[in-house]
C-alpha cells in the first residue's frame, strides 16, 4: 500500500536519520555550523573595506581585530541561520548532513554557540575597533537572523532582496573600522555587494529549485520560474557594473581597477544574457555560480592592490 506523500516524506528523513554515521561531537561540526566557506569569502571583503579606508597606511593591530570581530559576527549569523533552519536543512540534499539537520548537536548548543560567538564579535567591535563598527556588525546580524531568516525566507520571494542588506554590512565595517563614517567609499562598497548577492545566490537557486521547493522555500526560481529569475539577475548584474566603477571615479583607485571591473562586469552581463539560450540550465547556472565566486574575490583582490595611497595626515 502507497504511503501519504507527508508519511512517506517523514519516513524518508527518519531512515535518513537512522544512516548518517553520527559519532562523537569534535570541533569540527561546530566549525562546520559557522559556514567558513562563507566567513572567508565576506572577510576578503571586509579586508578589502578597511584597504580602502586606510589608502596604505595601514594600522595592523586594529586590522587584526576589525577582521576577527567580523568574522566572529558572522560566525554567529551563520550558526543562528543553521538553528532556525534545522526543520528545514532535513528536506534538502544539500543541507540534511549538517549537525543541526541529523540532531548531532542539540538545538539549546547551537543557540547558545551562536549567541555567545555574537556576544564575543559585537564586544571586540565595539571595544577594541570602534562603536560605529560595532553597531554594524549588529545591525548585520540583526537583519541575517531575524528579518531574512526568521521571517522573509520562509514566506517571501523578496527574501533574496532582502537578506543582501545584511550580506553587504561585512566591507562597510572594514571601511568603518578605519574611516569611522559612512561616506562615499562606504556606501559605494556597499553597493557592489548588495548587487552581488542576488545574482549568486539565485544562480544556486536554479541548480537546487528542487531541493528548495521540496523544502519549502518561496525562491524566485521556485515561484516565478528561471526566465522571470533570469531577467532580475540580469538587472542586478548590469547595475554592478557602473557601481563598481564608482570607486575608480571618486578617486579611491586607480585606473587599472576601472578597466579590470569594467571587463570583468560585463563579462558577467554577457553570461547572464547566455542563459536564456542555454540548453542546459543547470551546468549554465553552474557556471553563473562560481563565476559570482570568482567576480567578488577577484574585484577586492583588485581593489586592494589599486587603492590609491592617501597622504599622511
Amino acid at each position: 500500500m502507497d504511503l501519504p506523500a507527508d508519511s512517506a516524506a517523514a519516513v524518508a528523513e527518519s531512515q535518513h536519520a537512522d544512516q548518517v554515521d553520527q559519532g562523537p561531537v569534535t570541533w569540527r561540526d561546530f566549525v562546520q555550523l559557522a559556514k567558513p566557506g562563507i566567513i572567508f569569502s565576506n572577510s576578503i571583503t571586509a579586508f578589502g573595506g578597511f584597504w580602502v579606508a586606510s589608502g596604505w597606511h595601514v594600522n595592523w593591530l586594529q586590522m587584526l581585530y576589525t577582521m576577527i570581530g567580523t568574522a566572529l559576527v558572522m560566525a554567529s549569523g551563520c550558526v543562528l541561520n543553521n538553528y532556525l533552519d534545522r526543520d528545514l536543512d532535513t528536506k534538502m540534499a544539500r543541507t540534511q548532513n549538517r549537525a543541526t539537520a541529523t540532531g548531532k548537536l542539540s538545538a539549546q548548543v547551537v543557540l547558545w554557540y551562536g549567541i555567545i560567538l555574537g556576544i564575543i564579535g559585537v564586544s571586540g567591535l565595539w571595544l577594541l575597533v570602534n562603536p560605529i563598527s560595532a553597531l554594524l556588525g549588529m545591525l548585520g546580524l540583526f537583519l541575517y537572523v531575524w528579518v531574512y531568516t526568521a521571517w522573509f525566507k520562509r514566506t517571501s520571494v523578496w527574501s533574496t532582496f532582502v537578506g543582501s542588506f545584511s550580506g553587504a554590512v561585512p566591507p562597510v565595517i572594514g571601511y568603518c573600522a578605519v574611516r569611522q563614517d559612512i561616506d562615499a567609499g562606504a556606501l559605494i562598497l556597499f553597493g557592489i555587494m548588495f548587487l552581488w548577492q542576488p545574482p549568486h545566490f539565485w544562480a544556486l537557486g536554479i541548480r537546487r529549485v528542487e531541493e528548495y521547493r521540496a523544502a519549502g522555500f518561496p525562491l524566485l526560481p521556485v515561484v516565478k520560474g528561471s526566465f522571470v529569475t533570469k531577467m532580475a539577475m540580469i538587472r542586478y548584474v548590469v547595475l554592478i557594473v557602473p557601481v563598481s566603477l564608482l570607486l575608480y571615479v571618486y578617486g579611491y583607485v586607480n585606473v587599472i581597477y576601472f578597466y579590470a571591473a569594467a571587463a570583468m562586469g560585463l563579462y558577467w552581463a554577457f553570461l547572464s544574457i547566455k542563459g536564456f539560450k542555454a540548453e542546459d540550465e543547470v551546468l549554465w547556472a553552474k557556471k553563473m555560480f562560481i563565476y559570482s565566486i570568482n567576480y567578488l574575490t577577484l574585484l577586492f583582490i583588485i581593489i586592494v592592490l589599486t587603492t590609491v595611497k592617501t597622504p599622511v595626515g
